[in-house]
């Protein structure tokens, strides 16, 4: 152990809202400085302490502009706090994480607060505005069919292409779906998201206040044959509803520090930001990328690729974490069956949710989260972006 580790003192998210459900009243950075307060709160620190504010934004339309500073104006922290909004796609909360994680090995700051937030559900629909005064018909985008004028097609249909080609059928997809959903249910079942999650007070009906305090997407009967039944979407071959992921609201920030500032001031390490990656790949790679990135960090690292005790792959699609851990095995099957074992084991973003901005620090605190539960280790977390983006962190707890 030495002073100048990096540390995370505190984590905190939000529950995952469905689109235009619970939470959708809410715009995007006042969830953003909910769990901002919440992190702050838990790490026993004073808001004044606080030298910077990195946070993802998958969709920043949502918070229109500097989404991350208004979340601080919102926030119990100083108004002098520097921040900055990261667009990196599904990458950009844990892109935050690893700005932060630099900056303190910098010694620019003592402490950092870094996560993400999105909104989908108040996303707004995109005008042209060339047609504004022309007379004709006008076709509105919406961004939250997920496409860009770099690839001709949209991410879940070349995504379960890329899927197929490396070997991984719509029944896998499908049997990866129904045990998130359950690995999910079991550990709510035991209390397991106590240590992330806090509950928010969000708009009801006619004025009124309701708690939110569950994720809302986990569907615990789901089933094989529930899904079987779903058509792929936007003409694909395996994504469907039902093995992908929903369109999500919620936030999730940690605290990071070094040790020496955590010791000097009382604050409990839950642990340790070994080192963080980022890598690229081509503009459809995104299925693969999270195992690029773990393989980036073992060879920084001097770990076997296979070695670790934990291991978070966010769940973009079912398919994600089926092609990435058959990657990290050299296309042994046996061998990608025990790497599955160790991953996502409370469950993944098709039962909890996926709100952009927010899911690289949400699996970062569940591989926390996880470790410290089967009583230390070493385990990484990884998540692929828009157009073969991805990021990988690796942690130490114990």
């Amino acid at each position: 152990m030495s002073d100048q580790d990096v540390v995370v003192v505190s984590v905190a998210r939000t529950p995952f809202g469905r689109f235009e459900g619970a939470l959708s009243g809410i715009d995007g950075p006042v969830l953003g400085a909910l769990a901002i307060d919440e992190a702050v709160r838990r790490a026993g620190m004073l808001p004044d302490s606080v030298g910077a504010v990195y946070g993802g934004v998958g969709m920043i339309a949502s918070g229109v502009l500097t989404p991350v500073r208004q979340a601080v104006l919102r926030s119990c922290l100083p108004e002098s706090t520097p921040s900055a909004a990261i667009d990196r796609a599904c990458c950009s909360g844990m892109t935050a994480i690893g700005i932060g994680f630099r900056e303190l090995l910098l010694d620019e700051s003592e402490v950092v607060v870094c996560g993400g937030f999105d909104s989908l559900s108040r996303t707004p629909l995109l005008w042209p505005r060339d047609r504004a005064r022309r007379i004709g018909n006008v076709a509105v985008e919406d961004p939250l069919l997920l496409r860009g004028a770099v690839v001709d097609r949209p991410i879940a249909v070349y995504s379960g292409e890329e899927a197929l080609r490396r070997g991984v059928d719509r029944e896998q997809q499908d049997r990866w779906a129904v045990e998130s959903h359950r690995r999910y249910a079991r550990a709510e079942a035991a209390g397991r998201f106590a240590f992330e999650r806090f509950a928010v007070q969000a708009p009801g009906g006619k004025g009124a206040q309701i708690r939110v305090d569950t994720d809302e997407s986990p569907r615990p009967d789901t089933t094989l044959e529930k899904l079987a039944r779903l058509e792929p979407v936007y003409g694909g071959r395996t994504i469907t509803a039902g093995n992908a992921p929903g369109l999500n609201d919620g936030a999730a920030f940690l605290v990071l520090c070094r040790r020496g500032y955590a010791r000097a001031h009382g604050l409990e390490p839950l642990a340790r930001i070994v080192d963080h990656a980022q890598v690229c790949g081509g503009p459809t790679s995104g299925t693969s990328t999270p195992a690029a990135a773990i393989a980036r960090l073992a060879q920084r690292n001097g770990r076997e690729v296979r070695q670790w005790d934990g291991i978070e792959i966010n769940e973009a699609y079912a398919a994600t974490p089926l092609v990435s851990t058959l990657v990290l095995a050299d296309g042994d099957e046996q061998e990608a069956a025990r790497l599955r074992e160790r991953t996502n084991v409370h469950g993944g973003a098709v039962a909890i949710g996926h709100p952009l901005g927010a899911s690289g620090a949400r699996i970062v605190m569940s591989l926390i989260n996880c470790l410290r539960r089967r009583g230390g280790g070493r385990g990484v977390a990884a998540i692929c972006g828009g157009f073969g983006q991805g990021d990988g962190v690796m942690v130490e707890v114990g």
